[in-house]
């Protein structure tokens, strides 16, 4: 079994849209994307669990949140577009932020996680950001004709030095977690 998180919609547009703050003008959204896996990964190792919740793929630039992605894109997700178009826009490689969703989904470690990773890679153009993930050892260069290749929660956890001790629990607390929130809001 595997571990899996559910998208925390609004959690994600709080984060997006902190790094857009931060950045005070439109960002390419692939340095958006990058700066959110930095931050999810980091919230990993430190907090056992993902900022966003999102699915994990390996992707010809490197790592990218799936589902965040697709947000991008204009694509549905889970009813999580109104949510995103409401507070951030996209034109053409660019995203910027129309409006403050503020912050009461995300704790103070994730903001400080957030604040972090921008004041250390916030100023990388998105390309930059991308070579930088390729280093990341769950990182898996996809085949001509594969564009993406599922990437494991497991595979960071092992990558950030999380035993195999620490990722059983860390799996049996994330599935815990994804049951109650189906109970409490499926």
């Amino acid at each position: 079994m595997s571990i899996e998180y559910q998208l925390h919609p609004l959690k994600a547009v709080e984060a997006a849209a902190m790094f857009l703050s931060l950045h005070g003008k439109p960002m390419q959204y692939m340095g958006l994307l990058k700066l959110l896996y930095l931050a999810d990964r980091i919230a990993l190792e430190r907090m056992e669990q993902p900022i966003t919740g999102d699915r994990y793929f390996s992707m010809k630039f490197g790592p990218v949140l799936s589902s965040i992605y697709d947000l991008i894109k204009g694509d549905r997700v889970n009813g999580a577009l109104p949510v995103w178009e409401r507070f951030i826009s996209r034109s053409g490689y660019e995203v910027s932020l129309k409006g403050n969703p503020g912050r009461e989904d995300l704790c103070e470690e994730e903001e400080d996680i957030i604040l972090e990773v921008y004041q250390s890679c916030g100023h990388y153009d998105g390309f930059v950001l991308a070579d930088l993930t390729h280093d990341f050892p769950e990182w898996q260069k996809p085949v001509p004709g594969n564009s993406a290749i599922p990437l494991p929660v497991e595979s960071i956890l092992k990558s950030v030095g999380k035993s195999d001790t620490e990722i059983a629990e860390i799996q049996r607390e994330a599935a815990r977690e994804l049951y109650l929130d189906g109970v409490l809001n499926g």
